[in-house]
């Protein structure tokens, strides 16, 4: 319904001031052959003279008045034709304001005035229709007052539209602004407890490593000290720039990491103690930067869940090249056991929505005694 009465306005808007010119020309022109007025003597030129001027008058009325009120003063002063009169009557109650309107409607005084006396000099039916009391009084009320006070109306319900639509827009960026306002005192308080708790106990572990590296003898465990304090060092960069964001009041755009960091993802994981291998099957292809972001958190979080849960697993990251997308599998095998690293368990529910997010899907079932994360992700999605 909106849409259809969009279209409509449209068309009247386009349309409307070459059919207001031809509906004015042939009033004139009724008017002065007597069938809607009083008859004329002048000759057949002259009147279609007045009826192209007024209809050039009222076609071009949205740029211009003056034409317009000219065009109903003379028309009516020589051919008691009341159309140019009637819509610049409208036109001044929709575009006049304060004095221009009283200007206007002396304006109008001064024509009847003048028709009163060109009737009375013509006499005959001329003279009954436009010269007399009650005709005059009755012209006046009809041609002149009913015109004025619609536009009047209509310029008055446009004036409060206008207002309640710049209340509504003002309202809009009102509750906008305290709404980012809020979104930012929040993330300003993530971030603080963040910094408080987080960050603090990374850099306690951090520390720790440190020491231990100096002071151990055994080579064996010196490395897993270095191992440590590199990954602390390591995750207190990353919290510092998720820091830097949250404190941000703007929309922050931040470099991601794609599928040509996947090796350094997996040399970080062999360093951590996994066994993981690396296989690409297919034709490598340049993919879209937002499908490469997405495989590579795919293989990140399947990585986090084999260290939680099977750190002495055999994995191997599989990465599929096909026609209309990539696969990218990443599975496990059995784990002799041993203990877990606590998760949330929302990890891979955010991969799935993420996935679908570009068209794709994501699998995560226990295979053979292990795990099988499967991620399909189409081009299409991603372009």
């Amino acid at each position: 319904m909106a849409s259809s009465a969009v279209a409509v306005r449209r068309v009247v808007h386009r349309y409307a001031p070459p059919l207001l010119a031809v509906l004015v020309a042939a009033a004139v022109v009724a008017s002065a052959t007597g069938d809607i007025g009083v008859r004329s003597p002048l000759p057949g030129a002259a009147v279609l003279l007045i009826a192209a001027g007024s209809a050039w008058a009222a076609g071009t009325v949205r740029t211009r008045r003056w034409p317009l009120f000219l065009a109903a003063a003379v028309g009516w002063l020589v051919l008691a034709a009341a159309a140019a009169g009637v819509l610049a009557s409208y036109q001044a109650g929709l575009r006049l304001r304060g004095r221009q309107v009283a200007g206007y409607l002396a304006g109008v005084a001064l024509v009847l005035t003048g028709g009163v006396l060109v009737g009375l000099a013509v006499g005959g039916t001329r003279r009954i229709t436009t010269a007399t009391t009650g005709n005059v009084l009755l012209l006046a009320a009809c041609l002149v007052g009913l015109p004025l006070v619609f536009g009047l109306w209509v310029r008055a319900r446009q004036d409060t539209l206008a207002a309640l639509r710049d209340r509504a827009e003002r309202l809009e960026r009102e509750q906008e602004a305290r709404a980012d306002r809020v979104r930012a005192e929040e993330r300003t308080r993530i971030a603080r407890e963040m910094h408080d708790v987080v960050a603090h106990r990374v850099s306690l572990m951090v520390v720790h490593a440190g020491a231990l590296e100096v002071t151990a003898v055994d080579p064996a465990t010196v490395e897993a000290a270095a191992l440590i304090r590199t990954t602390g060092r390591q995750a207190l960069t990353d919290l510092r720039e998720v820091l830097g964001v949250l404190r941000q009041a703007g929309p922050v755009v931040t470099p991601e990491r794609g599928l040509d960091t996947l090796d350094e993802l997996i040399g970080e994981s062999r360093a951590a103690g996994l066994r993981v291998s690396r296989q690409d099957e297919g034709v490598p292809t340049a993919l879209p930067a937002t499908l490469g972001r997405t495989a590579y958190r795919v293989v990140r979080e399947a990585l986090t869940n084999v260290r939680k849960h099977a750190a002495d697993a055999e994995t191997t990251v599989c990465l599929r090249y096909l026609p209309d997308g990539l696969e990218v599998l990443v599975r496990n095998g059995p784990s002799e056991g041993g203990s877990a690293l606590p998760g949330a368990g929302q990890g891979l529910l955010g991969l799935r929505e993420r996935v679908e997010l570009l068209g794709g899907r994501l699998e995560a079932t226990p295979v053979d005694g292990g795990f099988l994360v499967r991620a399909l992700i189409p081009l299409a999605g991603a372009a």
